[in-house]
């Protein structure tokens, strides 16, 4: 069984490759020179080789959008369920590209409960059982506090400029508004779950739009809307996050950004295994 699994993904890979390189050939055999939506990595990159270089200057604009060199900032988590809806309220610092830790204050029942990265580890901090908990890479890709975004998404352990190569697939109007769209693929050694990640941001200045992950299988998983795009702290940002997963299209966590701050003085010290017991 577990064989026939490997089997199969393998061969979805390489039917991947050749339809990539098919693609590739064919605006070369018909003499196009059009960028169609769709199109895969092999096919952009060997007509349009400069624009690799620009997705990836995209991509290092989307990962530290809401960063900067140290960030602070409350934020309202809404998961809505089946069988629920519940509301969190919380407060966020990042420092660089390594440093994140995340406090809840609201509701009463998840107070004080904190989760801290630093470097290339992760600890949550539970005040009920005054425990720490480190996190294996393995649970990065886990529920943050039952909602649909993963412990990765919350701190952004994994950078999109890092772990994949970006290829532009569409530039032009789309819906009424002028887009570019492109195409993430995982590098060979990246510790991603993501099998393809495509990504919609608005021509103007960059925003991101929606992002689309697929699984190692190449079938949707799940989709990040941006919304609400308006200044905070003296930039353009979207302030509104909503992640639907696809195989529950009428659930969704809606995370909103109510206000934030950037370069400001953060201590070292905040992120720290001392500081969670303390805050």
């Amino acid at each position: 069984m577990l064989f026939a699994r490997v089997m199969r993904r393998e061969e979805k890979k390489m039917l991947l490759r050749l339809r990539a390189i098919v693609r590739c050939l064919l605006p070369v055999l018909i003499g196009a020179a059009v960028l169609l939506p769709g199109n895969h990595a092999a096919a952009i990159d060997a007509a349009l080789p400069g624009d690799r270089e620009r997705a990836r200057d995209i991509l290092e604009t989307i990962d530290d959008l809401w960063r900067s060199t140290s960030s602070a900032a409350r934020l309202r988590m809404v998961v809505t369920t089946a069988q629920y809806t519940r509301t969190l309220v919380m407060e966020g610092w990042t420092k660089g590209k390594e440093k994140s830790l995340i406090r809840i204050i609201s509701p009463l029942k998840e107070k004080g409960t904190v989760s801290l990265k630093d470097g290339n580890t992760m600890y949550t901090y539970l005040p009920k059982t005054d425990r720490v908990i480190r996190l294996t890479s393995g649970m990065m890709m886990g529920s943050w506090m039952g909602s649909h975004f993963t412990n990765d998404d919350l701190v952004k352990d994994s950078r999109l400029a890092d772990d994949y190569e970006p290829s532009l697939t569409f530039e032009g109007p789309r819906g009424g508004e002028k887009v570019i769209e492109f195409e993430l693929l995982p590098k060979p050694d990246a510790p991603v779950v993501w099998g393809r990640i495509d990504m919609v941001v608005r021509t103007a200045d960059l925003l991101p739009l929606s992002a689309r992950y697929y699984d190692e299988d190449m079938v949707l998983a799940r989709t990040l809307d941006f919304m609400d795009i308006r200044e905070m702290g003296g930039r353009m940002l979207p302030a509104r996050l909503r992640m639907v997963p696809a195989d529950k299209p009428a659930e969704f966590t809606e995370l909103t950004y109510l206000d934030i701050e950037f370069d400001i003085d953060v201590p070292d010290s905040l992120f720290s295994l001392m500081q969670l017991r303390r805050m």
